[in-house]
């Protein structure tokens, strides 16, 4: 979206045009209801621009529910924003740490200010990109406890705030087909600007899942979380924020569901033995984390081989820390033996699981030409340092 997409948008007769489709879903005309709107009298550029929102709105729903009907969004804006859930929780510690105000540095669309105006805490939201902290007055504006302001994170006045909220730039600027940026010396605002400010102030910091660990300060509490099986987020915490006793945690949201390991630091790794009658994969935010040796010895487990993350036992225990898989045989890692022994058995559908191993599942599952209508999960990892295939079913 550019300025001039967004001064269409903003408009009356737009935000009534858009408010009055029905809900866009993958079934939408385009060109039927494009030519209704012309029919109409709507200009093209109107159209265009309204239309694109009703997909955006549609596509927020999986994180902001029922919300994203009543907000505005950028392509890049609505990729970046932290679900309305995870927000909830962000929010949740300033409020249980009794922060009254916060400073949301980069505030994006407003997805984390939102969260913490509804929990009553005064927000000063600090975008730097004109369009975007547009787009982020449109979903705040119900709220008389935020003030966004256009202009550069770092060069933000503090001395009215308690607290400070971070969500560093971790892509390339544009509102649209951004690339994710490896080096984090060129996060916006910078990762030494936001470190000295948690050195100052209670202090919350959002990267991606995969930010190298050996950044993280010592004094930090880290935490991991992934809702329904992705693996979303790595806050850091700082001052009043960071529990007490906590430097990891792995957060497992699932449906309504929540559960967390939390543990003082990296747990040593469990001890490694046989391959059992059942598998286990660690949800991504206990690997992250570094705490699969505490969740295999609470879970009675082994693991199967040195820095593997896969568990093994033989009684099958529940956890929503684990995905949970009966081994059914142990096959041949040599791929023309592994095709005929997979024909044999009548297995058409095929899920390609791997670890410590360097195989394409994708390539893999082509040129095993699988036909049947049998089903199973393909488990290629290493057992005791020797490469094995499992085949396994999900429990």
């Amino acid at each position: 979206m550019n300025k001039d997409e967004l001064g269409l948008v903003m408009t009356s007769t737009a935000l009534r045009l858009l408010d009055s489709l029905p809900p866009y879903s993958d079934s939408t005309d385009i060109v039927k209801t494009v030519a209704a709107l012309r029919r109409d009298g709507h200009p093209a550029d109107l159209v265009s621009a309204v239309l694109t929102q009703s997909r955006l709105r549609a596509k927020a729903t999986a994180k902001f529910g029922e919300f994203a009907s009543r907000m505005l969004f950028t392509e890049a804006g609505l990729e970046q924003a932290t679900r309305l859930r995870v927000a909830a929780l962000h929010a949740g510690r300033y409020q249980s740490a009794g922060i009254r105000s916060v400073a949301d540095l980069g505030c994006g669309i407003g997805a984390d200010a939102l969260a913490f105006a509804a929990l009553d805490l005064d927000v000063q939201a600090v975008e730097l990109d004109e369009v975007t902290a547009a787009i982020a007055s449109y979903n705040l504006a119900p709220f008389t406890n935020v003030t966004v302001s256009l202009g550069d994170a770092a060069d933000h006045d503090l001395a009215s705030v308690e607290s400070v909220y971070l969500d560093p730039a971790r892509r390339t600027a544009g509102h649209a087909d951004t690339r994710r940026l490896p080096d984090p010396r060129d996060y916006s605002p910078s990762l030494d600007f936001a470190f000295g400010v948690a050195r100052r102030l209670p202090t919350g910091i959002k990267l991606g899942p995969g930010f190298d660990r050996s950044l993280i300060p010592d004094e930090a509490e880290a935490q991991w979380i992934s809702v329904d099986g992705q693996l979303v987020e790595n806050s850091l915490w700082f001052g009043s924020l960071a529990r007490p006793g906590i430097a990891r945690s792995a957060l497992v949201l699932r449906g309504g569901a929540s559960a967390e390991l939390v543990a003082e630091g990296d747990s040593p790794d469990a001890e490694t033995g046989e391959l059992g009658t059942y598998l286990y994969e660690p949800d991504g935010s206990v690997i992250r984390a570094r705490l699969i040796g505490d969740l295999a010895r609470s879970l009675g487990a082994r693991m199967l081989s040195e820095q593997i993350a896969y568990l093994t036992s033989d009684d099958l225990v529940s956890s929503p820390f684990v995905a949970a898989f009966r081994v059914v045989d142990t096959l041949p890692s040599d791929e023309s033996k592994l095709k005929k022994e997979l024909r044999r058995r009548g297995i058409g559908r095929l899920e390609i699981k791997k670890r410590g191993v360097d195989i394409d599942p994708a390539v893999l599952r082509r040129r095993l030409s699988l036909s049947g209508d049998g089903e199973a999960t393909l488990v290629l990892t290493r057992v005791a340092g020797r490469h094995t295939a499992i085949l396994a079913e999900r429990v």
